[in-house]
């Protein structure tokens, strides 16, 4: 067994968190004259898009009141939620100006549940864009060291339970050891561990499979060496975030998002689930989860040409990289998708026949429902009737996972007393908070926040004894305003893009 040279931090993991820990305690360290030395560990190759970061479009939400207790029962960690909101305009202006370029989208058909005006932000080259940049900035320190193809074992620590280093695996096969008084874990979820997902969610979890191929790496490492230590945990351990894509797409994360705006049928051409339920994000999670459950991973979206006309273009329909199967029929449509054309027609049929004379608003929960079918459709009911007819067919892709270690607001990890251990942390998407469902377009905000937090607080007290760090929230010169509007709280009106 060999042993690195010693460090102050290892971070393992480099994906939105790792990497938001890593340059912010390198800077940090730079700015009060600190030698900070830090390791960035890194299971996947160098140049590869390991992990889910690299593969995300990065939706940012900004909103005033990022609300997780609607979905959670109120089981989300209600101060976690607070810093959260606090930090999430911080966070976009951080990377704003460490070169990420944002594009601002004014959603003019799509309902968001959020309250940031019918707004929402996200980088120009997706997740991806912004690592790059980020390490592009971490290469020019010369106190940080990157190992690749090094997988992370166990925490190392000493008598009294306080973190000494990390025991990691080189691509050579051997042990090595590297010692640090500070070990950020930020190497995502469990769901590239088919055992770890049969024992936590349970039957058919094999049946999943991953959305994007970085999450090959995302084992449960993380989870897997903190509770050796006496983590606790947190988030919903049988919970996952699913979405249902394009079966016949070529790319990864070809996610067909309005199923609220037609029908989703099984392959008997049965409806299965109220497609207009509730808002889109809320509703295409739960279609996904079902579509596994019960509907043996396939499933079909059906609209017409008045739908699909007013989101040409939009990133609704123009995720995947194939286009819509389309017909002139539903009959046609129906071939096209091998699906039994007399059975989708009759589906088509007693649903259009079903559905009120309300108006039908893409703006609002507009009532325009359906009443005698199992199950009837709440919201968003227009007739499928204009020629051509437009379908996908779809399956459920796993995203990432619920459960996690518990942290506090400065991203340490919290023993199963609630009590930090020392030189421990984690973020990102191995810090479990979710409950029930997934408040839309928070993941990569939490990752990327609890990220830079943690890089700041360990450079702040770096040289302090242990058990010493401050409970008290990190500073910061760009503080948003707890009342501030998503527009005020986002990267300046200069990178805003065309909607």
């Amino acid at each position: 067994m060999a042993s690195f040279k010693g460090y102050d931090l290892v971070v393992v993991g480099s994906g939105f968190a790792g990497s938001m820990a890593t340059l912010n305690f390198l800077e940090e360290c730079r700015k009060q004259h600190k030698s900070g030395r830090v390791a960035l560990v890194e299971v996947g190759k160098d140049g590869e898009r390991c992990g889910a970061s690299r593969w995300t479009m990065a939706y940012l939400r900004l909103d005033k009141n990022l609300n997780f207790g609607q979905v959670s029962n109120g089981l989300a960690d209600e101060e976690y939620c607070h810093k959260l909101q606090k930090e999430a305009g911080i966070t976009a202006h951080y990377l704003e100006d460490h070169g990420v370029k944002f594009v601002h989208h004014d959603e003019t058909n799509v309902l968001l549940e959020f309250k940031t005006g019918q707004h929402f932000v996200f980088p120009e080259g997706g997740g991806k864009a912004i690592i790059s940049k980020l390490f592009e900035q971490i290469r020019e320190f010369d106190n940080c060291d990157i190992y690749w193809e090094t997988e992370a074992i166990r925490l190392m620590t000493d008598d009294a339970g306080a973190i000494r280093g990390l025991k990691v695996r080189k691509n050579d096969g051997l042990l090595h050891d590297l010692l640090a008084p500070n070990v950020v874990l930020a190497c995502g979820g469990f769901e590239g561990n088919q055992e770890m997902l049969a024992r936590y969610i349970g039957r058919n979890t094999h049946a999943l499979p991953l959305i994007a191929p970085g999450l090959k790496y995302n084992r449960g490492a993380g989870l897997r060496m903190a509770l050796e230590v006496g983590a606790g945990t947190a988030g919903s351990f049988d919970g996952m975030h699913c979405e249902l894509v394009d079966t016949r797409a070529g790319k990864p994360d070809a996610v067909i998002w309005g199923h609220n705006y037609g029908i989703v049928v099984n392959k008997g051409c049965q409806r299965f689930y109220d497609e207009g339920k509730r808002h889109l994000f809320a509703t295409f999670e739960m279609i996904a989860l079902e579509c596994w459950k019960d509907q043996k991973q396939s499933c079909f979206f059906v609209t017409d040409d008045v739908i699909m006309q007013k989101f040409k273009g939009s990133w609704v329909y123009d995720t995947t990289d194939k286009p819509p199967e389309k017909g002139d029929t539903i009959e046609e449509l129906a071939e096209k998708m091998h699906l039994d054309p007399k059975e989708l027609k009759k589906t088509v049929d007693d649903y259009n026949a079903a559905i009120n004379d309300r108006e039908f608003d893409l703006m609002k929960l507009d009532g325009k429902a359906t009443t005698g079918l199992s199950p009837n459709k709440t919201n968003w009911a227009n007739p499928i009737v204009k020629a051509p007819f437009y379908g996908y067919p779809m399956t459920s892709h796993l995203t990432f996972t619920y459960g996690g270690v518990k942290t506090d607001i400065n991203a340490r990890v919290l023993s199963t007393n609630d009590v930090p251990i020392p030189g421990h942390w984690a973020a990102g998407e191995m810090t479990g908070l979710f409950y029930n469902e997934y408040p839309p377009a928070t993941s990569c905000l939490r990752s990327m926040a609890f990220g830079r937090l943690a890089g700041l607080e360990i450079a702040k007290n770096l040289g302090k004894p242990q058990g010493t760090a401050s409970e008290k929230a990190i500073p910061s010169e760009r503080r948003i305003d707890d009342n501030m509007s998503m527009d005020q709280a986002a990267p300046p009106a200069e990178v805003k893009a065309a909607a």
